[in-house]
């Protein structure tokens, strides 16, 4: 038997959460990696119009482009602008470069919480779905780091506040390993838009459970959020409807193993 070539794939956000493992999966399965962020130089948020020949140019012989990046805002416009500002630069740049399959990491329940920050997912998805290419589209549920990232902004003296919310968390680095398999797999037919999966984790949560076992000094006062977003993520709108595959690392896996620095946010 033969075995495939080889082929080089594309990261965008290539240094964050996700885009990191993502790397690191495709070298150990010797795949070539283009590492797309700011921190090797390359910056994808870009004014429409404005130039993507350098993005070709690096895309240029890449078998797909796998999109791990992100916005840090929770303002609706923000998050707007800067999801469709790279979205459309990696998009046209794919185009010109001819790469066969674009896939793009989003979220479970974007289209039924109506949050801000949600609202620049949904302006994402809406840019892939038009581009008329193979793409794929896999919505996550929240990574385990969630509760700590989140866990400053909560905190008021010596309390803090955790939104009502069920979430069942997934391992960032199972779901890189499900992004590296769809990208290297037989793209979807580009007739009727973009494949759309979901993932998530092992075991639904309490959002202030996930936050009092972090370890963190204070207490932990869960709250009810107004409006309908808030609302909609109590009821379970972050939890996948339909999984196509469901991470296996607990959150208490995770937190022995873990040495993240989010453990220590005081």
């Amino acid at each position: 038997m033969t075995t495939p070539a080889a082929t080089s794939i594309a990261v965008a956000g290539a240094t964050g959460t996700v885009g990191r493992h993502v790397v690191a999966v495709l070298r150990a399965r010797g795949h070539g990696v283009v590492e797309l962020s700011r921190a090797r130089g390359v910056d994808l948020r870009r004014p429409a119009g404005a130039p993507i020949e350098d993005v070709a140019a690096l895309l240029q012989d890449c078998s797909a482009v796998i999109d791990c990046l992100n916005v840090a805002t929770m303002a609706r416009r923000e998050s707007i602008a800067g999801f469709t500002s790279t979205t459309a630069t990696l998009l046209a740049a794919g185009r010109a470069a001819e790469v066969p399959h674009h896939v793009a990491l989003s979220i479970v329940g974007i289209d039924r919480a109506p949050t801000a920050y949600y609202a620049g997912k949904r302006a994402q998805e809406r840019l892939v779905a038009e581009h008329g290419g193979a793409a794929t589209i896999l919505r996550a549920t929240q990574f385990h780091e969630f509760a700590g990232q989140m866990a400053p902004a909560l905190r008021r003296g010596p309390v803090l506040l955790a939104p009502r919310m069920r979430l069942a968390p997934v391992a960032a680095s199972e779901v890189a390993e499900a992004l590296v398999d769809l990208a290297t797999g037989t793209p979807p037919s580009a007739v009727g838009g973009p494949r759309r999966l979901e993932m998530g984790g092992p075991v639904v949560h309490r959002f202030p459970d996930l936050v009092r076992r972090l370890g963190l000094p204070g207490w932990v006062v869960p709250i009810p959020y107004p409006g309908r977003g808030a609302r909609a993520v109590a009821g379970g709108a972050l939890l996948p409807r339909s999984p196509w595959r469901t991470g296996q690392e607990t959150f208490e896996e995770w937190l022995v193993r873990s040495t993240a620095p989010e453990r220590s946010v005081v």
